[in-house]
């Protein structure tokens, strides 16, 4: 099968409005979690989130349409638009470029907006936007347009790790023959009052409202939820061939990639992490068993899944654990745009050669006894690099990225 290599990144985030930005704040451990002012949070018992409060879509779409793409879309227009700059094109052929989008629940905003002016002043006041902007694949939509991206348009709604799953299924697409290349981007944009209020109710947010800095602690031991945060993340993968010919810049290849299914429950983590295990071992089969020397980690800050994570990365890689951190402690958990942003944040990684940090790490949890690098980045020369999401309904995802030397 054909090599895949990364060649151009996006990233918007509640720490930065761009990839340079945002891996920086990341790096330094700044933390972008702080009162919500989207929506008035009287009513509701959590008052915090990961929110993007700088962001003009205006810069990146004409105002006209702007209204006829919910706020998911627009983020993710402005990381792709950043990764297909990043990748540095001249020209390409559209019929062989394709796109593969991610989002966890999609227009949730505009579904909550129109659903109460259904129910106040009837259906006869819907927007016609309504449907195009709600649905999670309009996303691929309006950016394959932007870029005349004729190939495969490809969508995964598998909740917190599809956007790792679109990354993959871009790479199955090149290796298969079915595109040369293709542009990832996960976006998603839930801070609403459905969306924040049905999280809440499930008990799985942090209520730490008055210090929204520490309120996202993975591995920590007084966790008390994760944080819900808004973003997207952006990758451009061609096949190894095509980027040498044009001269590419090449981030690192995409060495393995692996994907199981818990069947065990809607919202918990499989015991022990059996399944997040089974998708490492998978990843780690493909790319040929190679020493990884640090792994981005789910990590939302809830108390089992740090925990399953944990169980599940001693059980595979036994005594010679890598490094692991996760960055939700500064961006909040960004649901369907976990897995895009944090491939990215993967790949920054490597170019720079430091681990980012697990920021708020201040009690010790024994049940999570890893190196999780507490609080301050670390630098490293990272050839291999592992990045994990796994989502409600049991579905894992991993990505392994190595570092190319020319």
């Amino acid at each position: 099968m054909k090599r895949v290599v990364v060649t151009g990144l996006g990233m918007i985030n509640s720490v930065g409005l761009d990839k340079e930005s945002s891996f920086k704040a990341i790096i330094e451990g700044e933390c972008g979690i702080k009162r919500i002012s989207l929506f008035d949070t009287e009513k509701h018992s959590v008052k915090i989130a990961g929110e993007i409060s700088d962001f003009d879509p205006t810069t990146v779409m004409n105002p006209k349409d702007v209204k006829k793409a919910d706020r998911f879309i627009q983020l993710g227009i402005k990381a792709a638009k950043e990764a297909m700059e990043d990748a540095g094109f001249k020209e390409y052929e559209s019929e062989r470029f394709g796109i593969s989008a991610a989002s966890g629940i999609g227009g949730l905003t505009n579904i909550e907006k129109n659903s109460v002016i259904a129910h106040q002043r009837g259906p006869r006041r819907i927007s016609p936007f309504f449907i195009p902007s709600a649905l999670v694949n309009m996303l691929g939509g309006f950016v394959s347009i932007e870029h005349k991206l004729k190939g495969p348009n490809l969508s995964s709604v598998t909740a917190c790790a599809a956007g790792t799953h679109a990354v993959s299924e871009a790479a199955k697409t090149i290796m298969l023959g079915g595109a040369d290349r293709m542009l990832v981007v996960g976006a998603e944009a839930a801070i609403c009052e459905i969306g924040v209020g049905g999280f809440a109710a499930m008990k799985a947010l942090s209520t730490r409202n008055d210090d929204p800095k520490h309120a996202s602690r993975p591995f920590d031991k007084d966790r008390d939820g994760f944080v819900i945060g808004e973003g997207a993340g952006a990758l451009v993968l061609e096949t190894y061939e095509a980027a040498k010919a044009r001269g590419a810049r090449i981030y690192a290849e995409l060495i393995g990639f692996g994907e199981s299914g818990d069947a065990n429950h809607i919202t918990t983590p499989a015991p022990q992490g059996e399944g997040a295990a089974r998708a490492m071992r998978a990843a780690l089969k493909m790319a040929g068993h190679p020493k990884v020397d640090y792994i981005n980690a789910h990590g939302t800050s809830t108390k089992y899944n740090d925990w399953y994570e944990t169980m599940a990365i001693k059980s595979v890689f036994k005594e010679h654990v890598p490094l692991v951190s996760s960055t939700k402690g500064q961006i909040g958990h960004c649901l369907g745009a976990a897995g895009a942003t944090e491939a990215v944040i993967s790949l920054m990684a490597i170019r720079d050669g430091v681990v980012p940090p697990t920021i708020n790490y201040v009690t010790p949890d024994p049940d999570c006894d890893l190196d999780y690098v507490p609080n301050s980045a670390r630098e490293c020369n990272l050839e291999v690099v592992m990045s994990n999401s796994f989502g409600f309904g049991g579905t894992n995802g991993v990505l392994i990225f190595k570092k190319i030397k020319e």
